[in-house]
């Protein structure tokens, strides 16, 4: 098994990517931290008339990230979010990418958690 990356891209009609960000932020980032791989960053687009946002997290295997999503989206309170969230997405891409062998080294938890990192500690510290 090699580390596997989720990079995905979520495109905005104007004014939405806010909304969506604080959303996710406050309800859906505590939730894919307890359930999901290693976040490696949320970045949004330097562009100014582009509202897109690439999120990069990181798993032991695509077999990793199956798992651990099916747990998420098992958990009513994920489905509350898209309930939320969906709406304000035009659309999404996801790919699964392999770091290449001069990349950083991407360190992930010895075992899948189910369980939020303690406060002040993020998933990479897990």
């Amino acid at each position: 098994m090699s580390t596997i990356v989720d990079l995905r891209t979520y495109s905005f009609d104007p004014g939405k990517m806010k909304a969506f960000l604080a959303l996710f932020e406050r309800d859906g980032l505590p939730l894919y931290r307890q359930y999901c791989g290693t976040l490696i960053g949320y970045f949004t687009s330097a562009r100014d008339d582009v509202e897109q946002l690439f999120h990069l997290w990181a798993y032991a295997s695509a077999e990793d990230r199956d798992e651990r999503r099916a747990r998420l989206y098992a958990d009513a309170r994920w489905q509350t979010f898209l309930e939320s969230a969906l709406p304000l997405i035009r659309d999404q891409e996801s790919r699964l990418v392999e770091p290449a062998g001069f990349s950083p080294p991407i360190s992930l938890p010895k075992a899948a958690s189910t369980e939020p990192p303690s406060p002040g500690e993020t998933a990479a510290q897990t």
